[in-house]
């Protein structure tokens, strides 16, 4: 949905959350999450820049889903078996990718 400038390098955290989110997350969220048309919306996005969607937000997202307010691609629901320390590293890799778009 979104063409997705990655980085020149990732930090560690970052790199295990890239791996993390093409497990979990990029079924819906796409590569790189660029977002996938009909499905979910990009990551990458100012909509989701830290001023707005605090880091927080992607936590609780996964544990207790999210009623669609920004998107029209239905609601999210909880994903399974995903630890906080994954969402973290998940969300580091996704701050990265934010920051190469230049979304601080």
């Amino acid at each position: 949905m979104v063409e997705v400038r990655l980085p020149d390098s990732l930090s560690g955290r970052a790199q295990i959350g890239q791996r993390a989110f093409e497990v979990t997350c990029a079924v819906c969220h796409g590569s790189n999450a660029a977002g996938r048309e009909g499905i979910a919306p990009p990551l990458v996005h100012r909509i989701y820049e830290p001023g707005h969607h605090a880091d927080e937000a992607f936590q609780r997202a996964v544990q207790y889903g999210v009623r669609a307010h920004h998107w029209e691609f239905g609601n999210m629901p909880p994903v399974e078996g995903v630890t906080r320390a994954d969402i973290m590293a998940i969300t580091a890799y996704i701050r990265e990718l934010q920051r190469a778009n230049g979304i601080n």
